[in-house]
């Protein structure tokens, strides 16, 4: 994290937190609003994890056992989704300055990990099966992923009115409509089992499942290890915002800007602005922090303004400048 700068005639740090307003307006609304929808959605999701897992083993279907996976990756998802809304909550303390926050990275990351683990077992079952296709219960596969259809489908329409304006809860709006649809595709199999006994086809529905999960499951790997690494969020256009810095009235110049995730949702800045003018005034900089809220999402900002009367050089970037650089 950047260190706090330095006070002098040609210094001035300015620091906003320009979430407040908006975390004022959610701890109102949102918990009130959603708490009990995750609540509902994970309680039916893990009774059904149980009852299609259990019935698979019944029915000797990889096909339902590897739903089943599919369907405790969305129990983990709703938990961590939850989770973060709870969490970021937390007020900062001595020892957390940015509260837990970053937790929602955290779970996110090992959920990844964890469901591409699972992938492999549920993966490497199939294919031995598909070798030996063992007899499968059709109607089984039916009724069971036909509740699965219903499950997910209430699932789904808790978060509907909420995913037109929450980014977090359209992720799990998506995801439980996404499972509904994979059950339909297990109900299909299930059908053609019962009328034509091409039980090969229960092992090939496990590896298509395990596709899906591994696609949604790269991205999500993907992101949360770019947020580990203080990566700029895919939310924030770094080449228009460093435009936008630098066509605000006054500042001829700007320097060590840094952007990345404090969650996966919220984003921070520091940048140092050169204005030869000298600081601007509080008014500046609180309608400069709103608009970097409103235009590129990021709620914290850190805003030092330079007179550029000295020679300045961020230390990341001396850094760069000694590595030995290989072109060849």
């Amino acid at each position: 994290m950047p260190t706090p700068p330095t006070h002098d005639k040609h210094h001035d740090h300015h620091h906003t937190h320009a979430e407040h307003e908006h975390h004022a307006h959610e701890h109102h609304h949102g918990p009130s609003d959603y708490g009990r929808s995750f609540l509902i959605a994970i309680v039916l999701n893990i009774a059904f994890v149980i009852t299609e897992f259990a019935y698979g083993l019944l029915a000797n279907s990889t096909a339902l056992m590897a739903d089943a996976g599919h369907n405790l990756s969305d129990v983990l998802g709703l938990i961590v989704a939850w989770g973060a809304t709870l969490l970021a909550k937390r007020a900062p303390n001595e020892r957390f300055t940015y509260g837990l926050r970053s937790s929602s990275i955290l779970a996110a990351l090992a959920n990844a990990v964890l469901l591409l683990v699972a992938c492999g077992a549920i993966a490497w079952e199939a294919l031995q099966r598909f070798i030996d296709p063992p007899l499968v219960q059709g109607s089984t596969l039916i009724w069971v992923a036909a509740l699965g259809i219903v499950i997910n489908g209430v699932s789904a329409w808790l978060f509907m009115r909420g995913s037109k304006q929450d980014l977090n809860i359209r992720g799990a709006y998506l995801h439980m409509l996404a499972d509904a649809a994979v059950s339909l595709g297990v109900v299909v199999a299930g059908l053609v089992i019962l009328f034509t006994d091409w039980y090969w086809l229960d092992p090939l529905i496990s590896l298509i499942i395990v596709a899906v999960i591994v696609i949604g499951t790269w991205s999500l790997l993907r992101e949360s290890t770019q947020l580990v690494l203080l990566a700029v969020p895919k939310s924030v256009d770094l080449p228009k915002l460093a435009q936008f810095l630098e066509q605000q009235p006054g500042v001829s110049a700007i320097h060590d800007l840094h952007v990345w995730g404090m969650s996966t949702t919220e984003a921070a800045l520091t940048v140092h602005l050169v204005m030869p003018a000298g600081y601007p005034g509080d008014v500046f900089m609180d309608k400069l922090a709103q608009s970097l809220k409103t235009k590129f999402s990021i709620a914290h900002s850190t805003l030092q303004i330079e007179q550029g009367t000295t020679e300045h050089q961020c230390c990341l970037h001396e850094q760069i400048k000694f590595e030995p650089l290989h072109t060849h």
